[in-house]
């Protein structure tokens, strides 16, 4: 018997069952809601079978069509391995890979494991979601993004989680600032200068909430941003010091930035690759989180590169009266 269906088709059914919705659905494929239809139809007239039923909100697959959805996406992945696989086909491979991030991961991190992955695949289009940590959470549940790279999700139970390096928090402070010669600081010895802090809503004041809770002298904010990546733009106008991830910082040879480690508590967190349990990653998107995970790399294990050489000279810093 002659088989009267495509790839597309194929593709458009993996997409339905997925999304649970033809309008999703369609959109994902980038044809019309009235196109798609007719693909599933001309998939389900090919096999003689009823693969999805419809309502007026969602889709759901037949018992049918859940056991064809696990041979196909078997199938559609053996077939794109296989083209990754051969030599100049990756090259000009077309697609497209959306990553959840948190903002601290991009500017220092990030951005080298993706330079690296253009190098292999330069048509591979990277889009970026860089939002909270629970927006981050969100995007990868609700499958807006194939993965996430995220300091939360190890205790959620329909998320698997990879560790990728553990980093503490650090002192950011400009190079003329008093506390730039330090070899290290507590977080009392904080509280005389200005201090910048991320807002009540970002998972890393959470966390630093939780570790520095009941703990006398701790620094007040006097500026508030969103985004870790904001609060180093105001250090580096000089308008205070601020505790941030190492993996944030600049390297050593930055002209104006210079992190020292914080203790009396030294607080961490640990950053993961996250995903949704039991759905394997397309393969333009394992090969990017495979990256990742050879990339670890030594500076977001603390304080690695955390302290950059002592300035010749210092300043001064906004060091408030007691």
């Amino acid at each position: 018997m002659a088989i009267n269906f495509d790839l597309n088709d194929l593709l458009s059914f993996r997409a339905a069952a997925e999304l649970g919705n033809f309008r999703k659905a369609a959109e994902s494929v980038a044809i019309s809601q009235p196109a798609f239809s007719r693909r599933i139809d001309k998939l389900e007239q090919a096999l003689g079978v009823r693969l999805l039923e419809r309502t007026t909100r969602r889709v759901e697959l037949t018992a049918v069509g859940r056991e064809f959805s696990r041979k196909i996406e078997q199938l559609l992945e053996d077939l794109d391995n296989t083209l990754l696989g051969i030599r100049g086909v990756a090259a000009t491979r077309m697609g497209e890979v959306t990553i959840a991030c948190v903002p601290s991961t991009v500017y220092y991190y990030l951005s080298r494991v993706i330079s690296r992955y253009h190098e292999r695949y330069p048509k591979i289009r990277v889009k970026l979601i860089d939002a909270s940590a629970n927006e981050v959470l969100s995007a990868v549940v609700g499958g807006e993004a194939d993965f996430g790279i995220n300091f939360i999700g190890s205790q959620e139970h329909d998320i698997a989680f990879t560790p990728l390096l553990e980093e503490r928090f650090v002192a950011a402070c400009r190079r003329d600032h008093p506390l730039a010669r330090r070899r290290q600081v507590s977080w009392a010895e904080l509280a005389p200068y200005d201090f910048i802090a991320v807002g009540k809503g970002s998972g890393n004041r959470l966390l630093l909430d939780q570790a520095l809770a009941g703990m006398p002298g701790q620094p007040q904010s006097i500026y508030e941003a969103r985004h870790v990546t904001t609060l180093l733009g105001l250090v580096e106008a000089g308008l205070g010091v601020a505790a941030v991830p190492a993996m944030a910082m600049p390297g050593a040879d930055h002209p104006l930035l210079v992190s020292v480690p914080l203790v009396d508590p030294v607080v961490s967190r640990k950053v993961g690759l996250i995903q949704r349990k039991g759905r394997s990653l397309p393969p333009a998107a394992q090969q990017l989180h495979d990256f990742l995970v050879e990339m670890k790399g030594p500076r977001g294990r603390g304080v690695s590169a955390a302290k950059a050489d002592p300035p010749a000279a210092v300043k001064g810093g906004s060091k408030r009266p007691a």
